[in-house]
């Protein structure tokens, strides 16, 4: 069995609105296209599946918020980074 490399990025959330409903949406149809297992998880409470926007939004994520994603799959350092880019253009 091979073990598939893993990659993790930790942002800092710009947006003054947080991750509302728009770039969740975003993000969520971008993990789920990735075709990867994406997480997200934010402060202490535990990750949640990246391609559930109600489960990013029930994150509760606020502006200057800290968010780790974490990406298993396929070239996850170059998703992990086009990922990272889509949480960050909103």
């Amino acid at each position: 069995e091979v073990l598939m490399p893993v990659a993790t990025r930790t942002l800092t959330i710009e947006a003054p609105e947080g991750l509302h409903a728009r770039p969740a949406t975003a993000f969520a149809k971008a993990a789920t296209e990735s075709g990867a297992k994406v997480t997200v998880a934010a402060g202490e409470r535990p990750a949640v599946n990246a391609s559930s926007v109600l489960m990013i939004m029930a994150l509760g994520v606020k502006k200057g918020d800290v968010v780790t994603l974490t990406v298993d799959g396929a070239d996850p350092e170059v998703l992990a980074d086009r990922l990272s880019g889509v949480l960050l253009e909103h």
